[in-house]
């Protein structure tokens, strides 16, 4: 069974910097990618990041390009989202998503598995 743990998310002000992390279990995760997905109230789902595990490749959303990067330490079986220069419409719950696949996908549906989120607030 693959497990999906987010933590670090928090309050910080605009500008300020947040890591979060997904500590994956259940699985051996070189065969998989892995993405980090956000969603305001009353807002769809979007695609932040991804990352693939096997050789480190990764794709990011034009919103964050420049601000965000993903990375992975394959030892802790963690993935990290380091997150800078961080503006209020960052504010949303952040997901930890993974798939079987060596693609870097940003359909979330295309995700079977998914972590509990965890909230990203900045401030103005």
């Amino acid at each position: 069974q693959v497990q999906l743990v987010e933590s670090g998310g928090g309050l910080v002000q605009a500008g300020g910097s947040l890591r979060l992390s997904c500590a994956a279990s259940g699985r051996t995760f070189e065969s998989y990618t892995m993405a980090w997905f956000r969603q305001a109230p009353g807002k769809e789902r979007e695609f932040v990041a991804a990352i693939r595990w096997s050789d480190g490749s990764t794709r990011s959303a034009d919103s964050v390009k420049g601000r965000f990067s993903v990375s992975r330490d394959s030892a802790k079986n963690t993935v990290y989202l380091q997150m800078n220069s961080l503006k209020p419409e960052d504010t949303a719950v952040y997901y930890c998503a993974a798939d079987r696949t060596i693609f870097l996908r940003i359909t979330s549906r295309t995700y079977p598995y998914w972590g509990q989120g965890t909230q990203v607030t900045v401030s103005s």
